[in-house]
């Protein structure tokens, strides 16, 4: 494991923006330090996203600084010690060391510091109480470097305390364990998350939400999301018996086939075909409309999708329900088929709905009252008849032979 980061490596550290914040903040004289995810990740060799500061002065100070240097300062989280500076588009979080007075399991009352090992403490993990200095040195005051070494994901201190602070520690244990953790989920985490789970109940929906879909988007969260089953707490968020080994499916076809990562279609493989339990779900935890219809309609959803489905039932569905709805029931559908040798077929169901483009439908309304047929419900009638007469036959009737089909509709609906 690396003990120093290069910042000649590091492009992260040293942009335009990182360097102008850093140099407002006085971090060459030890006043700021990088912290957390990108700390991390870095260490990890992976991609550096959040850039997050940790700095002795306080948020007054912090924010004449910023603005001394042209620099644009948000007090978006003032009382408790955070400022997000902004320099030529770029975010940053900007936070005063500090220590809890008191917490309530969901927010904290803070007092400010000048302690980097204080502030180190209050953090959740210790993998995520990592600081950096300019120049890439690091500081490890709870043995987050040793954690990182063996990819365990351990809190800092007490697990019972720390989660009982804010209770959506929880649900960042298991998080984290999929992002970060390798094999068994720590023992002693793992006991405090499931004595504490009731404490979730005190959580707001979207504070969950936004959890339980970035674990989704893990590489593979089959095993937290396991581990989070037998624990209980999944029964905690989501009310009923899930789908586990569907879910297991899906991440597998998934990883064979190059499919991204696709947090919402994996919540609709784990929950019930419920429409019941879905609609509940999603409104508890505040889902936006476009997820919400999304979950809903793929757990209720009936289309006979099937690996023998002939090319031209396919485009009629596509044509009906749009690419995205179809490829979301064929991946379902995949991962609810036990036969392997079924792959191939699944594949080529895929590969038709990426590269097909629906035809657009050649008669309009004006077509139809050409015919005589009087403008008003008639109409839409007559064309919707055409229409579905247009997709059985697999869209190949062209508008002549569409017009021709029209002149005998339109008689019969006049009579």
């Amino acid at each position: 494991m690396i003990r120093k980061l290069n910042p000649a490596r590091e492009t992260w550290m040293r942009t335009n923006e990182t360097s102008a914040i850093m140099d407002a903040l006085d971090a060459s004289q030890g006043s700021a330090r990088f912290v957390g995810g990108a700390v991390r990740n870095a260490l990890l060799g992976r991609k550096v996203q959040d850039i997050d500061i940790a700095t002795v002065f306080l948020p007054e100070d912090v924010i004449l600084r910023l603005e001394s240097a042209g620099i644009k300062a948000v007090p978006t989280g003032i009382e408790h010690g955070t400022v997000t500076a902004v320099f030529d588009g770029k975010a940053f979080e900007v936070t005063t060391l500090r220590r809890d007075v008191a917490t309530d399991g969901r927010h904290a009352t803070v007092a400010f510091s000048d302690s980097w090992s204080l502030d180190a403490q209050r953090r959740d993990f210790t993998i995520n109480a990592l600081y950096a200095s300019p120049d890439g040195e690091i500081f490890d005051y709870t043995g987050g470097l040793g954690d990182l070494d063996t990819r365990r994901v351990r809190f800092i201190g007490d697990p019972v305390a720390r989660i009982r602070e804010d209770y959506l520690r929880i649900l960042r244990l298991f998080r984290f364990h999929a992002w970060y953790g390798l094999g068994e989920i720590d023992g002693e985490a793992l006991a405090a998350a499931r004595a504490e789970r009731a404490g979730l109940r005190r959580l707001s929906g979207e504070r969950i939400r936004n959890e339980i879909l970035r674990l989704l988007e893990a590489e593979n969260p089959c095993p937290a999301v396991r581990a989070m089953t037998e624990a209980g707490i999944l029964r905690e968020i989501i009310h009923c018996e899930t789908r586990s080994a569907r879910l297991d499916r899906l991440v597998h076809i998934g990883a064979e086939n190059l499919m991204d990562a696709d947090p919402v279609l994996r919540l609709a493989a784990l929950l019930p075909d419920d429409a019941g339990v879905a609609s509940a779900f999603t409104e508890r935890l505040r889902f936006s409309r476009e997820n919400r219809d999304r979950l809903v309609e793929l757990v209720v959803a009936r289309e006979n999708l099937r690996p023998s489905l002939p090319d031209c039932e396919l485009r009629a569905m596509l044509y009906r329900l749009g690419t995205r709805r179809v490829q979301d029931r064929i991946f379902l559908c995949w991962a609810d088929d036990p036969d392997d040798s079924h792959a191939n077929a699944w594949r080529s169901l895929l590969s038709i709905a990426d590269a097909w483009t629906p035809p657009r439908f050649p008669l309009t309304g004006a077509d139809v009252m050409a015919e005589g047929i009087p403008e008003g419900p008639l109409v839409g009638k007559v064309l919707s008849e055409l229409e579905a007469w247009w997709v059985v036959n697999d869209f190949a009737p062209d508008r002549a032979a569409l017009r021709e089909r029209l002149k005998k509709v339109g008689k019969t609906a006049t009579e």
